[in-house]
């Protein structure tokens, strides 16, 4: 009688084909030849197709996905010229002259169990102007360019916050290739110019090369681009057009030098028709104009984002076209979308390579056999909808919590009907400041809380468990905290000192 361990088990998917590098393909390759290493994986991109690279700045998550597949921190920021990321400063969002940081952290502590925004909101309610921003440790660092990794010891302020990292995603790709190709990940050079199906079953079946080469595959990754030469060009999965709510469909971006000091925040600042960001790295800055052609033209786009720029451009701005929205399916039949070619929301929230991690981790989860279930297929499509609807409507939010009306776009905005998804979330905050929690979203109440106070909309009313604290009760813990995260602060290390210090930094040089 055989030994059933030694059965081969012809279901099993041996050979997976990536179409596409950059950030989305290397960072696939990297993660399935690290979680299933017994994979063969091929990819392939031509060096003649750019990528389009703005996906700069990140959210904590990398971290995870970092560590998740093995890479040293130090290393990785070496590597990549990275910086650390500790919120996002929104300027002229809800009024022409304020800003504030949306931060990677908590506001305050609980008090009795109270979340502190609540305990905030009556101190508020009861004459109190110190501003809830006040009262996040990682906002008052970002201020001050002081950064470190979070304390161990979670009773303390210093642990009430987590980072992302600000890097060249060039970098990481290329860093992503050499680790995934050490793992045995084979690249091939080629550009696809004609796509075969198998006549049973419809599914991709064979890539054909510009250069005569063809390339077989069980399971394909479509991380085309904005093109989605499988899912779209081939396999007609449609498109979502969310143009209505996120209008903006043009980009400039351009590096410049590095001037003064290097802060662990990303920079985005409200213009006429769109927005402008700054990611500061340890060797250049990157920069950016997102904006809506209807509002706008492109020469006046690029003329507010060159005049806008901390240090002198290194190149002339590269332009991007894009709609906003995602595919019907981001999983059809045995191709998978990941990156641009699943669906495109603009960078206002660094969430970009944040969509990409997703995808890759609900791939490794819902790995498929030669069957191709469909009720894997339908699970990830419906986890990747949750996740850019949800993403769709944090950013919008932005727009539409504004006190500005004086260009066209802030207007249209200002007219603009909401999902009800969005106007829900709206509603239940101005009414008791209530945050819904999903399990199935990037964003945690701390960051709608922080849009919502940073752009001017504040609970009417309290939550009732906060009226159990007198007048003095609140401006004592009140002005505690205030204390203690100000003077913690100030003992923190500088931003770029710190970089150095665990062996992360390179020299500055804006030439580089």
């Amino acid at each position: 009688m055989g030994n059933s361990d030694s059965v081969l088990d012809t279901s099993s998917i041996q050979e997976v084909t990536i179409l596409g590098g950059g950030t989305a393909g290397w960072m696939t390759a990297a993660a399935l030849s690290f979680k299933l290493p017994n994979l063969s994986v091929t990819l392939i991109e031509s060096d003649a197709i750019g990528t389009v690279g703005v996906g700069e700045a990140t959210l904590p998550h990398i971290r995870y996905f970092n560590n998740t597949i093995g890479i040293d921190e130090a290393e990785f920021m070496r590597e990549t010229r990275a910086t650390f990321k500790l919120g996002i400063e929104f300027v002229d969002w809800g009024q022409i002259g304020q800003s504030y940081i949306h931060p990677f952290g908590e506001f305050g502590h609980d008090i009795g169990s109270l979340p502190f925004h609540h305990v905030w909101n009556q101190y508020r309610r009861n004459g109190g102007d110190a501003s809830l921003f006040d009262f996040s440790y990682p906002v008052v660092a970002a201020r001050n360019c002081r950064f470190h990794h979070p304390h161990t010891d979670l009773r303390r302020i210093e642990a009430t916050f987590g980072y992302a990292y600000q890097f060249d995603s060039t970098l990481y790709a290329r860093y992503l290739r050499r680790i995934s190709e050490a793992r045995g990940v084979k690249r091939v050079e080629g550009k696809v110019v004609k796509v075969d199906r198998d006549p049973e079953t419809g599914h991709i079946a064979k890539l054909h090369l510009e250069n005569g080469q063809t390339q077989d595959g069980e399971l394909f990754i479509d991380c085309s681009g904005f093109r989605g030469l499988l899912i779209e060009d081939t396999l007609k999965s449609g498109y979502q057009n969310w143009s209505e709510w996120l209008p903006c469909n043009r980009a400039l971006a351009v590096a410049s030098e590095t001037e003064g000091e290097i802060f662990p925040y990303t920079r985005a600042t409200a213009r006429t028709a769109g927005w402008q960001w700054r990611i500061p790295l340890q060797h250049r800055t990157g920069n950016g104009h997102v904006y809506c052609s209807d509002f706008i033209s492109d020469e006046e786009a690029a003329d507010q984002l060159l005049s806008n720029l901390d240090g002198a451009p290194l190149s002339d701005p590269r332009p991007l076209r894009f709609t906003t929205g995602r595919r019907n399916t981001f999983w059809q039949d045995n191709v998978v979308a990941i990156g641009l070619s699943a669906g495109f929301l603009e960078p206002l929230e660094s969430t970009s390579i944040h969509l990409i991690q997703e995808g890759i981790t609900a791939l490794v989860e819902l790995f498929p056999d030669r069957h191709f279930s469909k009720l894997d297929q339908d699970e990830y499509n419906a986890r990747m909808g949750l996740n850019f609807e949800r993403v769709r409507d944090f950013l919008l939010l932005h727009y539409v919590a504004t006190d500005r009306d004086d260009s066209e776009m802030w207007r249209h905005f200002r007219a603009l009907k909401l999902p009800d998804s969005l106007q829900d979330k709206i509603d239940a905050w101005e009414s008791r400041g209530i945050v819904p929690d999903y399990e199935q979203s990037v964003f945690l109440p701390p960051s709608w809380i922080a849009v919502f106070a940073g752009q001017n909309i504040l609970p009417k009313s309290n939550h009732l468990s906060a009226n159990r604290f007198t007048t003095d009760e609140l401006n004592q813990n009140i002005q505690k905290l205030r204390s203690v995260i100000k003077t913690t602060v100030e003992a923190a290390p500088v931003h770029m000192d710190y970089l150095q210090r665990m062996g992360s930094g390179t020299a500055v040089s804006p030439a580089n």
